[in-house]
């Protein structure tokens, strides 16, 4: 069999939930015990870090992960995510091993000046906190209606439990995936909300919902 050397996991998760500070620390630690390196999946990482249920910051997720990436994609930039090395021994050749996949952009600087815009203030912070608001506004809302998650709203993904017949009438103006099935009568499904999320067209949603 292969040989186990990595950790990967996502920070938002894929059904939108945040890793605490005490459960990296913990996964860190068990990887340094055992020889292993840490990658987190930062495509929605400022999602992760302006969730009103993180307490992580930028600094301490580069002091307990051997590398990781800052989204741009999902998060304002036309495309690009930039890769954060942390650990000195992956960053030998690393250059080389981009050319050798097919991955070395000559043009690489436009990615660059996207990040540089980003970084610039709090823009990047700032358009996942919206991402964030947006969805968590959706989510209150469903909560007033009475209606349950399959995991606790935390950032721009959020997972409401609703009737079948409800979701079909919903399908009919907005696009989402069907996540999973609870029972005959009730599914779980993927709401996600982006930087371009406007707040009049989750006011509709949510009226739409009411209604």
């Amino acid at each position: 069999m292969v040989k186990p050397k990595l950790v990967f996991i996502s920070n938002t998760t894929e059904v939108g939930t945040v890793y605490k500070k005490r459960e990296l620390k913990a996964i860190s630690n068990f990887c340094k015990q055992n020889d292993l390196l840490l990658y987190l999946d930062g495509a929605r990482l400022g999602s992760a870090l302006t969730s009103p249920k993180n307490d992580l910051t930028l600094t301490e997720i580069s002091q307990l992960v051997d590398i990781f990436y800052i989204g741009g994609t999902k998060n304002g930039a036309l495309l690009g995510e930039a890769i954060v090395i942390i650990n000195e021994r992956l960053k030998q050749d690393f250059r080389r091993h981009l050319k050798q996949k097919g991955a070395l952009l000559a043009k690489g600087r436009v990615l660059g000046i996207q990040f540089l815009e980003l970084f610039n203030g709090d823009l990047y912070f700032n358009l996942a906190k919206h991402a964030n608001f947006m969805a968590l506004k959706i989510a209150e809302a469903i909560k007033k209606e009475g209606y349950k998650f399959l995991t606790a709203p935390s950032s721009n993904q959020i997972f409401p439990i609703l009737p079948n017949k409800l979701i079909e009438k919903l399908k009919k103006n907005y696009a989402f995936y069907v996540w999973n099935k609870i029972d005959e009568k009730n599914s779980a499904i993927r709401l996600v909300t982006s930087w371009a999320t406007s707040e009049k067209v989750v006011n509709d949603f949510i009226s739409e919902l009411k209604n």
